[in-house]
């Protein structure tokens, strides 16, 4: 005998307002995207955002529900055309604003790496500038003596 699998049965009326639900929490999360999506193409770096705890928080939500339907804990057989046709719309429009947020993060992370990179070349040029000893660690300018050649 092989174990069945328990799967949640449920009304159309469930499936609707499951798939409100959804769409509602799409929309919260296609407007964060787009408010990060705003502050990075500013060229503000990646790590100053204030939307990225809010976008993770949805984003787990909404895993989660995704998660469910694959798994088929939880039905989503929306019978209304319309509604069903709203939630693919959703659902395009969030793949789209993703795209565009995965985009403008790797150009914000290259812009970051391209900051640092400066950084260090400037610490290491000041630090060489300031070395008397070259690149085969031998002494590059003259000794000086410290000696004041006063007499007691």
């Amino acid at each position: 005998m092989t174990p069945q699998r328990h799967i949640k049965t449920s009304r159309p009326a469930d499936d609707d307002l499951r798939a409100r639900a959804l769409i509602a929490l799409i929309d919260d999360l296609i407007s964060v995207v787009a408010e990060e999506n705003a502050e990075l193409a500013k060229g503000l770096p990646a790590s100053r955002l204030k939307q990225v705890d809010e976008k993770s928080r949805l984003a787990d939500r909404f895993e989660k529900c995704v998660a469910e339907c694959a798994t088929r804990t939880v039905s989503l057989n929306v019978q209304d055309r319309m509604l069903r046709e709203q939630l693919m719309e959703r659902i395009l429009r969030l793949r789209a604003a993703m795209d565009e947020n995965v985009m403008r993060l790797r150009a914000a992370i290259e812009a970051s790496n391209r900051r640092i990179e400066a950084v260090m070349m400037a610490i290491r040029e000041q630090i060489a500038n300031s070395s008397p000893y070259g690149a085969g660690g031998r002494r590059t300018t003259r000794a000086m003596s410290c000696g004041t050649n006063v007499r007691a």
